[in-house]
């Protein structure tokens, strides 16, 4: 039986092709479903995000199955071979520890991906996709993340993606966004994100849209800003300076024609537009626009190279960490399958025991 994880990240893939691999909360489960039973996987759990789309699971058949994995995930005939990273056992182990902490992500240290890390373990979980093995790591990895964090500051400073927009903000305005009309499409995890820190960097004319509307009043109210109708977001648009956009709708919601006419109403004063969303929520053909400047997800690499080189003393620490955890637990399940069977493992350092001998099935 073998642990792996196979995928591909901001590292290997630009958000082009991260966008039309994007699995949306509410269909997690049954993209892992499939990935199961047509896949010949045991165990089973899939992780997507706007930087990452991983597979993580246990089989007793792993030679040459990684691609079609991939074209099973995305019903496409392409070649995911050359973006897709594939690490096998405590490999495996070491990666999904270091997804968990933070410390693969394009912000290191951020905070956010535990979060999805967990709901990615617990839906698939929920859905007994997940037997002993899957159990047991995503549960120390969990484990980990609290250690790292409690023993180093890896995590300090701006760890989100949402901070960092919030960042590049103050960069474009050259310090205060006290004076600056700022539009928040999306009322997620990454739109509640970017409203906390604009309030922390003394924002006061805070707009939040969101196809909800009732969610849209809610976090608005709660940092003195107001709530715009999704229908009316556009029209709102006229008076912004920034517009920082991150649904989770699957086509764009922002295209150029729109902005074109928006920028005639502004009288082409510059617009500043940040979209984090994968699938991307605004056409990239409206940069081509006189006045408009617009930011995706991997623009934002160049405040995170500053953010790393701050973190980066804190590093080994949190390897250190994690070695120290994931040995202690390939250990565990070697001792164990010596147990069951009374066979050795000196000459299999990379086993991984079935899901019967786990389970008890």
């Amino acid at each position: 039986m073998t642990f792996f994880v196979a995928g591909l990240s901001y590292k290997t893939a630009p958000v082009e092709l991260r966008e039309q691999l994007a699995i949306t909360p509410s269909k997690l489960v049954c993209h892992a479903c499939r990935l199961k039973l047509c896949g010949d996987l045991d165990e089973v759990v899939l992780l997507s995000t706007c930087n990452r789309v991983e597979i993580y699971g246990t089989t007793t058949r792993m030679t040459g199955r990684i691609d079609s994995l991939f074209r099973l995930l995305t019903q496409s005939p392409r070649d995911f071979r050359p973006l897709v990273y594939v690490h096998e056992n405590a490999g495996a182990m070491r990666h999904l520890f270091s997804v968990a902490s933070g410390l693969d992500s394009m912000v290191l240290g951020e905070t956010e991906i535990t979060g999805q890390v967990k709901h990615a373990y617990e839906a698939a979980h929920a859905a007994r996709l997940t037997g002993g093995v899957l159990n047991r790591v995503f549960q120390k990895g969990l484990q980990t993340v609290k250690d790292i964090r409690s023993r180093t500051g890896i995590g300090r400073g701006a760890t989100s993606v949402g901070s960092v927009a919030v960042e590049l903000a103050e960069k474009i305005f050259r310090g205060s966004l006290a004076e600056k009309t700022v539009i928040i499409i999306g009322a997620g995890k990454m739109g509640e994100a970017c409203v906390r820190h604009l309030a922390k960097k003394g924002a006061q004319s805070i707009l939040v849209s969101n196809r909800s509307y009732d969610r849209a009043v809610a976090l608005a109210s709660e940092f003195g800003g107001k709530a715009v109708r999704f229908d009316d977001c556009l029209g709102a648009m006229a008076d912004a300076d920034i517009v920082v956009s991150s649904t989770g709708c699957p086509q764009t919601i922002l295209h150029r024609p729109d902005v074109e006419k928006l920028m005639h109403a502004r009288r082409n004063r510059p617009l500043f537009l940040i979209d984090i969303a994968v699938p991307r929520d605004i056409d990239p053909g409206v940069q081509e626009l006189d006045n408009v400047y617009l930011y995706n997800i991997d623009d934002l690499e160049a405040i995170v190279r500053e953010n790393v080189r701050s973190r980066e003393q804190e590093l080994a620490l949190c390897h250190q960490i994690i070695d120290t955890r994931v040995a202690a637990l390939m250990e565990k399940l070697n001792l164990e399958k010596e147990r069951l069977y009374g066979v050795g493992v000196q000459s299999q350092p990379g086993w991984v025991p079935d899901r019967a001998a786990v389970c008890g099935s």
